[in-house]
């Protein structure tokens, strides 16, 4: 093994988590496998001292084990990067009392944090967010997080926590300690070709990119006043003006009026355009998104004769209403609900799930409350018309990136993703619980059980969870099931102390100190500061996202390989076919962001 490498530990059966003893060896590791990729590599998350790794397939991920462990790199260079200066204003609500914690006066620390290069390490937290340190490691200082995090910090507040300084992209909670502000733009879409990219691959056309600052790029401070005109040109690589979401209109799209085809009467409570979401964008801070429940999706494209990624509605529990001005085919896959159809003339009619109908012109859909599962997957044939943010039409509801939710109003465009006949009706796709009413889902250990005792791993298994009300895309807060026995309780640590924030694959089990499982999902943050016990299979992710409030959960650890049983408390068969979330027919296939470190 490399002697700068100090652990390789498994994040499911896709990632690996690479430690390192500081961040320098991070960053030259980093540079090196961003520029080298091992075969099947898909993104790779730096952090703190730790590397993540994904992989395309499991395979990938087990050779890549033992390549890794022969890995020998140089230091990190300065190809390919920028320096990058920001204007900033000193007059920080914390700068006084930084310049105390850290025994100088105001204008030695503002001279401090000017006098010398910063150097970005890694992104995460939020699109834009880059964790910047002093390039001369013997500048560092230490400076302690805000006992009380504030819930909103303006966009371009200057901040230091710990060895790091970094910049808020936008509003965002956070605990660092704010000395200044600037009017830099740290994430703007216009920077790239009209914010698209290929998917899986970072914007890199002549080293342009929507993050002002980038992993490994040169930062330097400069103080103006607050006369002087604050502009983002300093960055001269990168000018522009952010553009997130857009407004109501032709959702997500750039086609006339009039070539919409549906208008939105009722949003219901949430309701997003998705695709199957932008990978390999981590570093910036932008997580995958995506469709919540992916065989939904696919489920819904082919029964109306779409390609699989064409581009579909979720609708959260319901409430969605659309009217039509032409006949269009469509099909809602997911959660299980009646579905309304109203007639110019009063009448109305009912439509079944998981199978085509006819929508005619100058008729509504209404998408009623499920009675089973949480998410309904509305597909249109030839596909919703969405402009690629970044690769995806996906909106991603932590970042803001993609088109804007669904409003009373907003008018919908198709594309043309038809490529084949509609489809005849399918089976469910939807988990069917155990006989005592919960769901199971499969999880890896790992990468951070060891700060569990086995016993407690074995409570995580053996005791029943419940879906808590404070749940959403970003992840599901799991609380202690009422049905169970008052020995149930939370986990318990077996280590004191913080974890510095890491990479996190979607499906991470992460454990907050009060000891309740957080299972992030499809918009969670890129990187997360509390020990990861486990990682939900990719297999069973999508029964994930059906889960309701009150839904009841078992969690089984399998093996990353065989996906079966090992731990022998579980009353579990050892075929891998037993633990898949049951469905009808075998025939077919409010967590919030975590304050950065």
């Amino acid at each position: 093994m490399s002697g700068q490498l100090i652990g390789i530990r498994e994040a499911g059966p896709r990632a690996l988590l690479l430690e390192f003893a500081d961040l320098e060896q991070v960053l030259a590791h980093h540079q090196h496998l961003t520029r080298h990729p091992l075969p099947g590599q898909r993104e790779a998350v730096a952090a703190a001292r730790t590397i993540l790794l994904r992989f395309e397939a499991p395979r990938a991920a087990r050779r890549a084990r033992k390549e890794i462990a022969e890995l020998r790199v140089d230091a990190s260079t300065t190809q390919d990067t920028a320096v990058v200066e920001l204007e900033v204003v000193y007059d920080g609500e914390d700068l006084a009392e930084v310049a105390a914690l850290v025994g100088m006066s105001v204008e030695a620390l503002i001279d401090w944090h000017t006098a010398g290069d910063w150097t970005g390490a890694f992104g995460g937290f939020a699109p834009g967010f880059t964790y910047c340190v002093p390039t001369a490691a013997d500048r560092a200082l230490d400076v302690p997080r805000r006992t009380t995090p504030r819930t909103a910090l303006p966009p371009g507040s200057v901040a230091l926590a710990g060895e790091f300084s970094a910049v808020y992209p936008r509003v965002s909670p956070g605990g660092w300690q704010l000395i200044g502000r600037t009017a830099a733009r740290m994430w703007d879409l216009e920077r790239t070709a009209d914010g698209a990219a290929e998917p899986g691959r970072v914007p890199d056309d002549a080293g342009v990119s929507p993050a002002l600052v980038r992993p490994g790029d040169t930062v330097r401070y400069r103080a103006v006043r607050e006369a002087a005109v604050l502009t983002a040109e300093g960055a001269s690589r990168r000018p522009g003006t952010t553009t997130t979401q857009q407004a109501a209109g032709i959702v997500g799209s750039t086609v006339p009026a009039e070539d919409a085809a549906l208008e939105v009467l009722a949003p219901g409570l949430l309701t997003l355009i998705q695709d199957f979401g932008r990978e390999g964008l981590s570093d910036l801070g932008v997580s995958r998104a995506g469709v919540a429940d992916e065989p939904a999706m696919r489920q819904a494209n082919r029964l109306v004769g779409n390609s699989p990624g064409a581009p579909v509605l979720e609708a959260l529990h319901g409430g969605l209403s659309l009217r039509t001005d032409r006949n269009l085919v469509m099909a809602v896959a997911g959660a299980e609900g009646p579905l309304h159809i109203g007639h110019p003339d009063g009448g109305s009619r009912s439509a079944d799930v998981r199978a085509p109908f006819l929508l005619a012109a100058g008729e509504s859909l209404t998408v009623g409350a499920p009675h089973r599962g949480l998410r309904a997957v509305l597909a249109v044939r030839g596909g919703i018309a969405a402009r690629p943010v970044l690769g995806s039409a996906s909106a991603d509801t932590m970042s803001g990136l993609g088109p804007a939710s669904l409003r009373a109003g907003d008018r919908i465009a198709l594309g043309d993703c038809a490529v084949a006949p509609v489809g005849a009706p399918e089976p469910s796709t939807l988990p069917v619980p155990e006989h005592d009413g919960a769901v199971t889902l499969r999880f890896t250990r790992g990468p951070r059980d060891d700060w569990f005792s086995e016993q407690e791993v074995t409570r995580l298994q053996t005791q029943r969870w419940e879906v808590t009300q404070e749940s959403n895309r970003i992840g599901i807060r799991l609380g202690l099931s009422d049905g169970d026995s008052a020995s149930a309780r939370p986990l318990k640590r077996a280590r004191d102390g913080e974890l510095p924030s890491e990479g996190v694959p979607r499906g991470s089990l992460q454990m907050p100190p009060a000891g309740l499982p957080v299972l992030f999902l499809n918009d969670h943050p890129v990187t997360g500061g509390y020990p990861v016990i486990g990682v939900v299979i990719e297999e069973d992710l999508s029964a994930a996202a059906q889960l309701a409030p009150g839904d009841v959960v078992r969690l089984c650890a399998v093996d990353p390989v065989r996906l079966c049983a090992v731990d022998p408390v579980r009353l579990c068969a050892v075929d891998p076919s037993a633990f898949m979330p049951r469905t009808s027919s075998t025939t077919t296939s409010t967590t919030t962001s975590e304050d950065p470190v």
